[in-house]
C-alpha cells in the first residue's frame, strides 16, 4: 500500500503559517487522491447467509468513526481506518444485526461474517451519512405492510399521494410537495434504471404508467425529494422513485383474489431455475373488474415478467428483465358536480361513458455490476420499450360541439432506447475518520414517438378533426459527477449533471414537409452537506438545481423557448433516533420553479403557466414498539403560489398545501398479520383566485391475513368505513346537452367506496 509524504512548501510572503498550512493540506489532499493510496489498517472480509450464499450490499458501519461502505456482489468488503477497539455494525433488513470489537489480531485481517435471517425490523437499519437516508427507513414500511398494487407502493413515499380518474387503466395523478404533478411532470420514476416516465406523451408531458410492475416483483423503493442528487436527470424537481425488483425469489407462489364489483386477480411466481450461480423466475397476474361505477369498466389487465440473475460469487452480477404488459377498460369519465346536486345522476353515474382506452408496453432491460478491484465498481444498465397507447376523454361534453360532444382521442406509439454507465471509486485521503468516494457516469436516452395525435372523434370510432397530428423523435445524451467527502462527523457532496436535449417534430398535417428542430443544453450543480455529532442524528442541508423538458410539440412550436425550465431548491432538516426502535425526520424546504406545467383539461394539453415558489416543512415518524407492531406516520405542508400572479390571484390549482399519511401493522400474532393505512389530503385551491375548492379527504384502508403452514388466507378493504370522497378534482368549464351556456366548477371522479377483496395464496 502507497503512502504519499509532502516533504516542503513553497512560503509565500513574510510569516503567513495559516496559508502555508492550507497549502499543504490541499496539497496533500491532491496527491492523495491521484495516487489513490490506502490506509495503513483496514478491515476486509466477506458476508454469507446461513447456507453460505455470499450477500450483496450488506452495510458495514463503524460505529466508532461513522464510516461506512457495502459488500459487493462476491459479499466481500473492505473498511479503511480501522483501530484496536472499534466497534463494527453488520446490517441488512431481513437478517439479524451483528457486532464485533475490533482486536489487534483483527488489524488487516480478513473475516468471514454470517448473519441470520430475521423477520424486517427497523432495529436493522443504521443511520449513516448518505443523501438519500430517510429511503432505508422508509424500506421498513414497505416491507412490514405489502401494497395492494404497483401505484401504491408510491403512498409508502413519505408526503406523495396518488388518485386514479379514467377507470383504472390510466397513469394514476400524484401529489407531492405542493405540487399537482398530473401523471409525472415534475418526479422521476424508474425501474432498476428502466425509466417509467414518457417525454412527449399524447396525454401529459412525463407520463407515467406503473401497471406494468407486479407488485409482489417489488423487493424495495429507493426515493429522494428535491433536486439534489446528480445521477437523476429530468422530471427530477419534487423528487425522484426507483423500484428495485426482486432478483431471485425464496419460494413460488400462487394467489387468487375475489372481491365485490366481479374483481378477480390471480398471481403467480414461479421459479424456472435455481442453482448456486444462477436464478430464474417468471411472474404474472392479471386483473379483471366491472368496477364500482354504474357503468361496468370492463376492465383488464395482464402482465407478465421474466428474470434471470447470475452472481459468479466474485466480481460480476447479472441480471435480464423481459417483461409485457396489456390492459383495457372503459370509463365513467369526471362530473360536473351540478349533475349531481341536481339529482341528474349519482355519484357514480356517467355523462359520457364511452370514455376508456387501452394502451400495452413490452421492455427488455439488462443490468450489469462489475467489481474492478476491491475500490471501483461499474454499473451499467442498457434498456428497449415497445409502448403503444390510445385515450378516449371528454372533460367539457357539449361546450365546443353541441351536435357530436367532445370526445377527444390520445394516441400514439413509441419506441424507447437507452443505457447508461457508472464508475464509482473509493478513495484514502490520510487520517482517521476520512473517507473519500466519488461517482461518474454518462448515458442516453431517445424515443422515437410515431403518429402521436389529438383527434376529436364520436362514440370511440367516428374521427371528426385531427387537432394534432406527428412525430415527435426526442432524444437526451447525459453525463454527471459527483463527489462524497466524509471527515469526522461531517460529509460534503458537489456534484454536477450535463444534459443535451434535442428535439424533434414532423407536423403529419401540413401539405408540405414540415420539420422543425431545438436543442438545449442544462448544466445543473449540487452540493449537500451533512453533519452527523452522533449515531442518533443527522443534520443536513440540502440544494440543488433541477429540471423537467417540455413537450417536443411546445417546444419547436415557441421556437425552442423554455425548454428546460430549473428548479432551484433548498432543503434543511434533520433524522433522528432516539432509539433503535424509534426514527423521527423533519425537513424545511423552497423550490422556486421556472416554468410551472398545468394539465389544462378541456384542451387535454399540458401548458407552461409561469414561475412559481414553494415552501413547506416534512415531518415523519417510525416506531418498532414491539418485535411485531410497527407504525408510521407523516405530515407535510406547503405553501405554493404563482410568482407572476397578484395577491388573490396566484393560488396554484390543486396544489395540495396539507396531506397526511400513515399506519400500524402487525405480524406474528398467533399466525395473524396485517395493518390499517390512512391518507389525508386538506381542502385546496382548484383554481387561481381559490374561489372554486378541491374538497379533502379522509381515506383508511386495511389488510388482515392468516397463515398456516404455507396457506395464506387474506382480507383486503378499501375505505373502511366508505366514506365519500372525491378521488380527483379539476375545475373545469362544461355544457350538458340541453344547458345554453357553459358553467366552471368541480369536476370530479367518485373515490373508491367501501371495497372488500378474499385471497388465497400458496407457496411451496
Amino acid at each position: 500500500m502507497a503512502t504519499v509524504q509532502v516533504l516542503g512548501v513553497v512560503r509565500i510572503g513574510r510569516n503567513k503559517p495559516k496559508i502555508n498550512t492550507m497549502l499543504k493540506y490541499i496539497i496533500q489532499t491532491v496527491c492523495l487522491v491521484l495516487c489513490g493510496s490506502l490506509s495503513a489498517h483496514e478491515l476486509s472480509g466477506t458476508v454469507f447467509s446461513e447456507d453460505h450464499v455470499p450477500l450483496d450490499g450488506v452495510g458495514v458501519y463503524n460505529k466508532t468513526t461513522g464510516g461506512y461502505t457495502y459488500s459487493n456482489v462476491s459479499g466481500y468488503f473492505e473498511l479503511d481506518d480501522i483501530s484496536v477497539g472499534d466497534i463494527i455494525h453488520f446490517y441488512s433488513l431481513g437478517y439479524k444485526n451483528k457486532e464485533i470489537t475490533i482486536t489487534e489480531a483483527q488489524l488487516d485481517g480478513t473475516l468471514n461474517i454470517v448473519l441470520e435471517e430475521s423477520a424486517v425490523s427497523l432495529e436493522q437499519v443504521v443511520l449513516v451519512s448518505k443523501v438519500n437516508a430517510l429511503s432505508n427507513f422508509v424500506n421498513v414500511d414497505v416491507k412490514a405492510n405489502p401494497v395492494k398494487s404497483s401505484q401504491e407502493i408510491l403512498r409508502k413515499i413519505p408526503g406523495l399521494i396518488i388518485g386514479q380518474h379514467a377507470g383504472g387503466g390510466k397513469a394514476e395523478q400524484i401529489f407531492l410537495r405542493g405540487f399537482d404533478i398530473d401523471h409525472g411532470t415534475d418526479i422521476s420514476i424508474n425501474v432498476d434504471g428502466l425509466p417509467v416516465n414518457m417525454v412527449s406523451h399524447a396525454h401529459g408531458q412525463g407520463y407515467a404508467d406503473m401497471h406494468f410492475i407486479i407488485p409482489e416483483t417489488i423487493d424495495n423503493v429507493d426515493f429522494g425529494k428535491g433536486p439534489y442528487y446528480a445521477d437523476r436527470g429530468n422530471f427530477n424537481t419534487a423528487g425522484y422513485v426507483d423500484l428495485r425488483l426482486k432478483k431471485i425469489i425464496d419460494r413460488n407462489v400462487v394467489s387468487l383474489e375475489a372481491g365485490q364489483f366481479n374483481s378477480l386477480r390471480g398471481l403467480a411466481m414461479l421459479k424456472v431455475m435455481e442453482s448456486d450461480l444462477s436464478n430464474a423466475y417468471v411472474a404474472t397476474d392479471f386483473m379483471l373488474t366491472d368496477g364500482f361505477f354504474e357503468s361496468s369498466q370492463n376492465f383488464n389487465r395482464f402482465n407478465i415478467l421474466g428474470r434471470y440473475h447470475h452472481n459468479n460469487q466474485k466480481d460480476q452480477d447479472l441480471s435480464l428483465s423481459i417483461s409485457h404488459f396489456q390492459s383495457k377498460w372503459d370509463a365513467s369519465g369526471q362530473i360536473p358536480q351540478r349533475t349531481v346536486d341536481q339529482g341528474l345522476i349519482g355519484r357514480f353515474g356517467a355523462i359520457d361513458d364511452t370514455e376508456g382506452g387501452n394502451t400495452s408496453r413490452s421492455n427488455l432491460w439488462i443490468n450489469h455490476g462489475k467489481q474492478l478491484d476491491e475500490h471501483s465498481k461499474l454499473t451499467s444498465t442498457a434498456y428497449i420499450s415497445k409502448y403503444d397507447f390510445e385515450l378516449f376523454s371528454n372533460f367539457t361534453f357539449f361546450l365546443e360541439d353541441p351536435l357530436n360532444g367532445d370526445q377527444i382521442r390520445q394516441k400514439e406509439n413509441r419506441t424507447v432506447i437507452g443505457m447508461d454507465t457508472q464508475y464509482e471509486r473509493s478513495l484514502h485521503v490520510g487520517g482517521h475518520d476520512s473517507q473519500l468516494k466519488y461517482k461518474a457516469g454518462i448515458g442516453f436516452r431517445y424515443d422515437d414517438v410515431n403518429e402521436v395525435q389529438l383527434s376529436r372523434t364520436l362514440n370511440r370510432k367516428t374521427l371528426l378533426e385531427r387537432l394534432a397530428y406527428g412525430n415527435v423523435d426526442e432524444m437526451d445524451v447525459f453525463s454527471f459527477f459527483d463527489l462524497t467527502y466524509k471527515h469526522d462527523h461531517w460529509t460534503f457532496v458537489p456534484g454536477v449533471r450535463l444534459d443535451y436535449f434535442r428535439f424533434d417534430y414532423v407536423d403529419l398535417l401540413t401539405e408540405t414537409y414540415d420539420n422543425k428542430s431545438e436543442d438545449k443544453l442544462f448544466l445543473g450543480p449540487k452540493f449537500n452537506i451533512i453533519y452527523s455529532p452522533s449515531q442518533q442524528l443527522q443534520l443536513f442541508l440540502k440544494s440543488g438545481m433541477g429540471f423537467h423538458s417540455n413537450d417536443t410539440r411546445v417546444v419547436t412550436a415557441q421556437g425552442g423557448e423554455d425548454v428546460l425550465p430549473a428548479a432551484y431548491s433548498v432543503d434543511l432538516g434533520l433524522i433522528a433516533r432516539p432509539s433503535n426502535k424509534l426514527v423521527v425526520n423533519a425537513a424545511l424546504w423552497s423550490l422556486f420553479l421556472e416554468q410551472e406545467f398545468v394539465y389544462v383539461g378541456d384542451a387535454a394539453i399540458v401548458e407552461p403557466s409561469g414561475k412559481t415558489r414553494r415552501y413547506g416543512v416534512d415531518v415523519g415518524l417510525r416506531y418498532q414498539m414491539t418485535d411485531w407492531f410497527y407504525l408510521n406516520g407523516d405530515l407535510n405542508y406547503t405553501h405554493a403560489r404563482s410568482v407572476d400572479g397578484p395577491d388573490g390571484q396566484d393560488y396554484i390549482p390543486l396544489a395540495p398545501d396539507f396531506t397526511s399519511s400513515g399506519g400500524i401493522s402487525f405480524r406474528d400474532l398467533k399466525n395473524f398479520s396485517g395493518g390499517v393505512n390512512y391518507r389525508f389530503v386538506k381542502d385546496r385551491p382548484a383554481n387561481e383566485d381559490n374561489s372554486i375548492v378541491a374538497e379533502g379527504y379522509f381515506v383508511t384502508d386495511l389488510n388482515l391475513n392468516y397463515a398456516h403452514k404455507n396457506w395464506t388466507l387474506g382480507l383486503i378493504v378499501e375505505n373502511l368505513f366508505d366514506t365519500e370522497w372525491n378521488e380527483t378534482q379539476f375545475a373545469t368549464e362544461s355544457r350538458l346537452l340541453n344547458e345554453p351556456n357553459g358553467f366552471e366548477e368541480i369536476h370530479f371522479t367518485p373515490g373508491t367506496p367501501f371495497y372488500v377483496r378474499g385471497k388465497l395464496t400458496v407457496s411451496f
